[in-house]
């Protein structure tokens, strides 16, 4: 499976930790990883999104639809993830 959106995502997100687009990214992908939470992210947050951000969005949730949360890389990637976001 190609993760590579996640990886772009994750790039993103350990550049700027802090910003209001990683943060927003970082949400979608912790929504999309818990299956039995529905996947529910409040859709109006893809307005606060720009293009680009929307963009790599729209195609983490087509790798989820493909699987993509069950898969071990992902999981490994989220953790990369969950670091930088906490400062590490």
């Amino acid at each position: 499976m190609d993760i590579s959106t996640l990886l772009t995502a994750r790039d993103r997100i350990q550049a700027d930790p802090r910003s209001g687009q990683s943060l927003l990214l970082y949400a979608l992908i912790k929504t999309l990883s818990i299956p039995q939470g529905g996947h529910a992210y409040l859709l109006t947050k893809l307005k606060e999104m720009n293009p680009d951000t929307r963009r790599l969005a729209y195609a983490l949730m087509e790798l989820m639809v493909l699987g993509g949360p069950a898969q071990a890389e992902w999981q490994q990637v989220v953790a990369q993830m969950d670091a930088a976001i906490a400062g590490q």
